[in-house]
């Protein structure tokens, strides 16, 4: 036996000899690539390298303690996680050089992707999104077996704890009893800032007393240390569904990435941590108990150099990826034929709009098994529109789930349950609050199929508009926000028998759908709509009147301020276009419209600057001008919040305006 000096103590346990040169090897896998990207970066050959030097024990420990089909939510310091999956090197190669060969098809940065294949879910740039997008393949899978099932395991850095994101998504776990590891790496700097300026808290373990759940603290540089408690919470978890926090302490032996260097960082810090380094520590340990010899480790170390060149080579030899439109337009939706459902029967009955959505919400719920309805008092208070009451008698508390005050958590779970094979509807009580879950929405619902093949089947539900005296928290006009971004359906029905129709579309889509229903709509517009189910396509607009003299292209609250004007002009031929979905625009039937009538007013409750109102103008602009005989009028709400006052409102809102503004382009 070899007596070396070492400042990491490690207990075998019941590991053999065999198990423990697996680790060996695997812990040994990341640090050469490390050594071998650092290298590259320094020829140019590699742009950026995110270095997890001095941290591999982590990510190696946890990804070879799990179950192959555990899903792992990594960061970009976890390359054990990768390797420990056994993706390919060359593959991997060709994703950090942003190849068509690698997981994005050149798209996005190294360790931003995903694989269903190997169950790692990327992360994005922006940090803490990922730990809710856990909680909700957490749910899947404790859904799928109450009883206690596998965990998921999520990472994320001391700095991170301050989003958040990392509060929301802890809760969460902890009130639904999620099988969720929460791995904290505390390597005591955010980039360049210390612990001692991002929180006041000694330990992270003293933040699972305060949501009520365990918090377990390990030497993050003991491989086997991380190991084996990976597997006790794995073990407890199977026991009884809980999550658990998992700190790790640990440190960052280089920059946050290589061109921010280290100067920040006292010297006698990396002296100190510099001897608990994991992979040399590590290895004298098994050279003391006899399990290897420097021969061998000698011979392992050539065997996976040659390996990494290997895989270098496969990689470097792939040619940069070529652009083509065709195929990035192709990735931004997860393809979808649409197949309409008619009404099986011609039973019909008078239905408000909320009627509407309730009805066609339930049969979704019906349809779908895998549906998961998700939202604030959706449960047995029915929501505070009672767009819900009832359900939960039906479907059950484990499918209609009352959530905490917190959007971001909630629709990175709805992401998460469509990762692992759920549909999912996140309510906002108000439109308005989305701002809370604004990220998740724009960064991961919106772009994981772009990104890396995973679509998102996750509607959201939004409340909207004006009209009811509710003030500028609860009454805005958000849509455009979500026009602007590509990856999005944007749904906006102005009738009971559509807002039936587009969402039993929504959830028959792949795609995220952000589905509108205006407030002021819910109880005051009826309709005979069919008591089957049915679908009405997205993406297609639809002709409320037919006319000659004016196109009038509008949606939501607009088409019937829209009929109440017309009503009083009646030597007027309007050509009234219910736009019904705002992305993808339905371009042809407005173009069809326009070239009739050669005037075109558009009219929206949105305010005015960069409302779509403002798009579709340019679009007519850009395709139809010959054919116009007036320009394009715009015709919507005050460029102010919204003022809660009745009188203020109304002015505030468009529709006063409407018939003036029609009159001056009829007589252009």
């Amino acid at each position: 036996m070899i007596a070396l000096d070492r400042a990491i103590k490690y207990d075998r346990k019941k590991h053999d000899n065999k198990s423990l040169v697996e680790i060996y090897r695997a812990i040994l896998l990341p640090r050469l690539i490390e050594e071998k990207m650092l290298s590259l970066l320094r020829q140019g050959k590699v742009s950026k390298w995110f270095s997890g030097i001095g941290q591999e024990a982590i990510s190696v420990g946890a990804a070879m303690a799990l179950d192959k089909e555990s899903y792992i939510l990594p960061m970009h310091r976890n390359l054990g996680v990768f390797t420990s999956r056994n993706i390919p090197l060359d593959r991997l190669f060709k994703q950090f050089q942003g190849k068509a060969g690698g997981f994005t098809k050149g798209r996005d940065r190294s360790f931003h992707f995903g694989t269903q294949e190997y169950k790692i879910v990327g992360m994005i740039s922006h940090l803490g999104p990922q730990m809710g997008v856990a909680d909700g393949i957490a749910l899947g899978d404790m859904l799928r077996k109450q009883k206690g099932t596998r965990p998921t395991v999520v990472f994320s850095g001391d700095g991170g704890s301050s989003e958040g994101d990392f509060h929301e998504s802890i809760n969460v776990a902890a009130v639904w009893d999620l099988p969720v590891i929460f791995i904290i790496e505390n390597n005591g700097y955010g980039l360049s800032t210390p612990s001692n300026e991002q929180f006041r808290c000694k330990q992270f373990i003293d933040k699972a007393i305060g949501y009520g759940i365990e918090g377990v603290q390990v030497d993050g540089n003991n491989v086997l240390e991380v190991y084996d408690t990976i597997k006790l919470l794995s073990e407890k978890i199977a026991q009884k569904n809980r999550p658990f926090i998992l700190e790790c302490m640990t440190f960052r032996m280089r920059g946050h990435e290589e061109a921010s260097g280290t100067k920040y960082v006292p010297q006698e810090l990396f002296d100190m941590w510099g001897k608990k380094d994991p992979v040399s520590n590590y290895e004298s340990y098994l050279l003391e108990e006899g399990v290897l010899t420097p021969a061998v480790i000698e011979e392992f170390r050539a065997e996976i150099k040659n390996e990494i060149e290997k895989a270098l080579e496969s990689a470097m030899a792939e040619q940069p990826v070529k652009a083509d439109e065709v195929r990035e337009f192709g990735d931004v939706y997860q393809p979808a034929t649409f197949k309409e459902t008619k009404p099986i029967s011609e039973s019909k009955k008078a239905k408000r709009y909320i009627d509407a959505v309730s009805d066609g919400l339930k049969m979704a719920m019906q349809k779908h098994p895998n549906l998961i309805l998700m939202g604030q008092d959706i449960a047995e208070y029915g929501g505070v529109f009672k767009v819900t009451e009832g359900f939960v008698n039906e479907f059950g508390k484990g499918r209609v789930r009352n959530t905490p005050l917190c959007e971001s958590a909630i629709i990175g779970a709805g992401f998460g349950l469509s990762i692992n094979g759920y549909k999912a509807m996140v309510e906002m009580q108000f439109a308005d609050f989305v701002t809370c879950g604004f990220n998740q929405i724009i960064n991961n619902l919106a772009k994981s199929h772009y990104r890396w093949g995973q679509n998102a089947d996750v509607v959201v539900r939004m409340p909207t508009g004006a009209g009811t005296g509710a003030g500028p928290f609860h009454s805005q006009s958000n849509e455009a926000w979500f026009t602007h971004t590509p990856g999005l359906k944007v749904v906006y029905p102005a009738f009971p028998s559509d807002a039936k129709g587009l969402l039993l579309a929504a959830f028959e889509d792949p795609n995220p759908v952000i589905y509108f229903e205006h407030k002021a709509l819910y109880r005051s517009v009826s309709e005979d709509i069919y008591d089957d189910y049915y679908t009405v396509e997205i993406g297609k607009a639809r002709r409320v009147l037919e006319g000659k003299d004016v196109s009038i292209i509008t949606y939501g609250y607009g088409v019937h301020w829209a009929l109440e004007a017309l009503k009083n002009m009646p030597d007027v031929s309007a050509d009234l276009i219910d736009l019904r979905t705002l992305l993808p625009l339905d371009t042809e039937t407005i173009y069809e419209s326009v070239k009739k009538t050669g005037k075109v007013i558009v009219l929206h409750e949105d305010t005015y600057t960069g409302g779509i109102g403002g798009e579709i103008s340019a679009l007519i602009n850009e395709n139809c001008f010959e054919f116009l005989d007036a320009p394009v009028i715009r015709c919507a709400s005050f460029d102010t919040p919204i003022p809660m006052g009745n009188e203020l409102e109304w002015d505030f809102l468009p529709k006063s305006r409407f018939i003036t503004q029609l009159k001056q382009v009829l007589a252009y």
